[in-house]
């Protein structure tokens, strides 16, 4: 967690970066298929399905960000013995899960 350079987080140490932006295009890619949908006046049915595609992938970013923080930005805390780390660092954990429970 310390060092001189910038600081590797889970998905870039796991080399799931480029994963998660592929991802991520995949997405934008969805996003502006329905603005493409609404400009064409199709079904309201078939642009709400698409949202809620939407919805669901980026949840599963938001998983997989998440079980990355767990497991090497928390779990690499309360491994080092700082105490404080560890408390950041779990202090961290809980306002991002509070924050994503929010949007359910």
């Amino acid at each position: 967690m310390s060092g001189s350079g910038p600081k590797a987080y889970g998905y870039i140490a796991e080399g799931d970066k480029d994963a998660l932006a592929k991802r991520m295009h995949r997405i934008e890619g969805q996003v502006r298929g329905i603005e493409k949908m609404i400009a064409d006046d199709r079904y309201c049915v078939d642009i709400l399905t698409q949202i809620a595609a939407i919805g669901t992938a980026l949840e599963a970013v938001a998983f997989k960000i998440l079980a990355d923080h767990v497991a090497h930005c928390v779990a690499g805390a309360l491994a080092s013995g700082d105490e404080a780390l560890a408390a950041e660092k779990s202090r961290e954990l809980l306002e991002a899960v509070r924050r994503f429970a929010r949007t359910r």
